[in-house]
């Protein structure tokens, strides 16, 4: 991803640019993007945007990282070729509070409350997160701090009759739940906050342990704006077939204090210039 974002004429990171610059957002959560410490494949493809954002992050996934430990030899936290693939990043307009970052994707799979991971081998080694959790901190004008909860959930899919990655999907989500009833090693936001990324599971459609998802969206803690999208339903993905078609897997909820004004999905009609 580095190399295509530094040659300046690659066509997936030009359609990129152009999304993000159609979306104009303050804040923009990225996921699916290579990591490294130094930060510097999400800071080219920011100088590839027309207006590049001043405040960037770079949050390493689990993706890749080997289980050690108990673990058979090549076996990794989560599915990816080299350590690092697909993590996630945050553009910002706003200071990101980078010192005050916290990180959840350290947590074992079966220290997490009510955990869902049965009697597994792999139990002393295996971290709950696929592409992580974290808690970023975002300073609003005016001295406001704002948390950003954001993750990117495991399929719930390509698995066995087990069905491993639909349990550890199902944790993945209920992990913020968790975070909320003050459950776990870090303490809840105590101000105004956003849930925000991708659980890849949709309320009413597709495989997965849709409780999780009707757990949160019905949590009083977060209010769920229901974008509109000419997918229906708030849909965020359309996976042609033979893939289940239409479905809302992406969601951003923000804190039941916060008032949204409005919420919808990019989604250019045919004939809409970004629609190519």
């Amino acid at each position: 991803m580095l190399g295509d974002s530094l040659a300046g004429a690659d066509p997936q990171v030009a359609a990129v640019a152009r999304v993000i610059a159609a979306l104009r957002a303050d804040v923009l959560v990225l996921s699916g993007l290579d990591y490294d410490a130094r930060a510097a494949a999400v800071s080219a493809l920011n100088r590839a945007l027309d207006a590049p954002y001043p405040a960037i992050a770079a949050l390493p996934s689990n993706a890749g990282v080997p289980l050690g430990g108990t673990g058979p030899p090549g076996a990794v936290q989560a599915y990816g070729s080299f350590s690092g693939r697909g993590s996630l990043a945050i553009l910002s307009r706003y200071p990101i509070l980078a010192d005050r970052i916290t990180g959840l994707s350290g947590l074992l799979w079966a220290d997490v409350p009510d955990s869902l991971i049965g009697p597994d081998p792999l139990a002393p080694v295996q971290r709950l997160s696929t592409d992580g959790h974290w808690i970023v901190p975002v300073m609003l004008p005016g001295g406001r701090r704002l948390d950003l909860l954001t993750f990117h959930a495991s399929p719930p899919v390509f698995d066995g009759p087990g069905d491993r990655n639909g349990r550890r999907n199902h944790d993945e989500v209920m992990l913020w739940r968790h975070l909320l009833d003050d459950r776990l090693p870090v303490p809840p936001p105590d101000g105004d906050f956003v849930l925000l990324g991708g659980a890849n599971l949709d309320p009413s459609r597709g495989d997965g342990r849709r409780e999780a998802i009707h757990a949160l969206l019905s949590d009083p803690r977060l209010s769920d704006p229901r974008p509109r999208s000419p997918g229906g339903g708030g849909a965020t993905v359309d996976w042609p077939a033979p893939g289940p078609g239409r479905m809302r897997v992406d969601y951003l909820l923000p804190s039941a204090g916060l008032t949204t004004l409005a919420a919808g999905v990019i989604w250019p009609l045919p004939g809409d210039p970004l629609a190519e």
